[in-house]
């Protein structure tokens, strides 16, 4: 049987109401019992700067990173800004790669869902998160890929996810997660 594993959940968007972070909640929900999957709160870092770094760092930073540190994975949640990542995940994940040598997300297996209200699903910001993992040490799932296409209509007013077919590929997705974090965490 396998091991609970804690996953910390990095959603991209900081906006109210983000269809990435009820994105994030579906695949919270669609996750096998061997997942604890938690929201990592990424809207209060500072920009990072180096300097605050040599004195005390911010109180967020230091959370973030314990946060990040204490996880067994990251499941990474994203939309797309200008085809990349949004500058509050890059934020996030310089970051959590800092002071160096105290890289928080060296050897977290990893995955990478993006979703837009677009047909391309995020493609862009997906794949520019991930050239970012290899640098962070970071063993990034490659298969089952997860772009969320024209998300705004996956979801009704309360948020819950109503495409059967958007839902049975989340699932597959986390399940295949699953396997592919305790592989990377096995003792």
């Amino acid at each position: 049987m396998s091991k609970t594993h804690d996953i910390a959940v990095i959603v991209g968007s900081i906006r109210k109401g983000s269809l990435n972070r009820q994105l994030a909640e579906a695949l919270i929900a669609l996750a096998p019992e061997t997942l604890r999957l938690r929201i990592v709160e990424i809207g209060d870092l500072a920009l990072f700067n180096p300097d605050l770094d040599e004195t005390t760092p911010p109180a967020a930073w230091t959370r973030f990173r314990a946060e990040i540190a204490g996880a067994d994975g990251v499941l990474f949640v994203t939309p797309e800004h200008n085809r990349s990542m949004p500058a509050a995940m890059k934020n996030a994940l310089d970051i959590g790669s800092r002071p160096w040598g105290q890289n928080a997300w060296a050897g977290k297996p990893a995955a990478v869902v993006s979703g837009s209200p677009g047909a391309l699903g995020g493609f862009g910001a997906n794949h520019h998160l991930r050239q970012t993992l290899v640098v962070l040490d970071m063993p990034a799932m490659a298969q089952p890929e997860a772009y969320v296409g024209h998300l705004g209509q996956a979801f009704d007013a309360e948020g819950n996810l109503t495409s059967e077919a958007t839902r049975a590929h989340l699932s597959a997705m986390m399940q295949a997660f699953a396997l592919w974090v305790d592989r990377h965490t096995a003792a």
